[in-house]
């Protein structure tokens, strides 16, 4: 480093570089998006903590996935909603940096959950006389927790390898929000052992976690077709049917984004897939888990209906 090069203490979201109307229509769409994200996760909580029959090993997990929605979608809308209104585009380094944590903490998590989810229907389905003995709360609550704590862990690592690196300018980050390919596109030195900890850690967090869901699937699979009541069957499709839909979304985005080749537009890509699992996702479970549960939707009338009697 020379003595006339200076070290940055902010970054400049450049965001979606579109005209004042367009920003402001998708402040407005993105708010709706937001919105609903916070509304539905939170129906789903309500009605895991209200609904006694919902207090099974399925439900304490998708309550930690509702919670790392919100929290996900929470780490990186509201900046892009401000940013989208304001012309002064900027975020300090150490925020930028706490951005990146969260971001990579609350993703990591949720893929370590959707596994968890994958193994409590493996286990009610293919070991039913099992269930209780092998998913006790004491199981799930450790298997929970170790979710939580390996994605902060891993994504402690990232932020410690950004950290030593030295980012003496440029300052503008081409995204709407400090996500972490595109913050290291801004360092002043070589960012190889960075790439390779994300490969890896990719690999680890992704494919790994991936494979064990489709293993899972697959012997679920069998073991449905096996089921001789109709209804069974019918009962077993609907949970797994909605649990695949999340893992696709997510899992298939987040490899798009971090494995595949880069197209001629990367960054352009990587802004539309990051708005996707961001802010899409974290608004769509909830209405899959709803509309595809019959238990959740069962749970919602007999609340409603509480609140009504009373």
């Amino acid at each position: 480093m020379t003595e006339n090069q200076t070290w940055v203490t902010e970054f400049i979201l450049l965001g979606f570089p579109l005209s004042p109307k367009l920003q402001m229509l998708l402040f407005g769409l993105f708010s709706l998006f937001y919105a609903f994200t916070l509304l539905g996760n939170s129906i789903i909580l309500g009605l895991i903590w209200l609904d006694s029959r919902l207090h099974t090993p399925m439900y304490f997990f998708l309550s930690h996935l509702a919670v790392v929605d919100i929290a996900y979608a929470s780490n990186n809308v509201p900046k892009m909603l401000a940013n989208l209104l304001s012309k002064q585009k900027t975020i300090s380094f150490v925020p930028c940096i706490m951005q990146t944590f969260l971001y990579m903490a609350f993703a990591h998590t949720e893929c370590l959950i959707l596994v968890m989810m994958s193994y409590d229907r493996y286990v009610a389905i293919c070991h039913p006389l099992h269930y209780s003995i092998i998913m006790s709360w004491r199981v799930c609550s450790v298997q929970a927790v170790t979710s939580w704590a390996c994605g902060s862990l891993l994504a402690l690592v990232h932020v410690v390898l950004i950290l030593r690196l030295p980012f003496c300018g440029p300052h503008e980050v081409n995204h709407f929000f400090c996500e972490i390919l595109s913050v290291l596109k801004l360092a002043c030195a070589d960012t190889r052992l960075n790439q390779v900890v994300i490969f890896a850690a990719s690999v680890f967090i992704l494919v790994g976690p991936l494979c064990l869901v489709l293993v899972s699937y697959s012997r679920i699979l069998l073991a449905i077709v096996r089921i001789q009541s109709g209804e069974g069957r019918r009962k077993a499709f609907s949970t797994c049917s909605s649990h695949l839909c999340v893992v696709g979304l997510f899992f298939g985005s987040a490899i798009v984004m971090y494995m595949a080749p880069k197209s001629r537009h990367p960054e352009e890509q990587q802004k539309i897939l990051s708005l996707f699992y961001s802010l899409f996702n974290p608004m769509l479970n909830p209405l899959i888990y709803s509309l595809r549960n019959a238990e959740v939707k069962g749970a919602l009338r007999r609340v409603l209906w509480k609140e009504r009697s009373v």
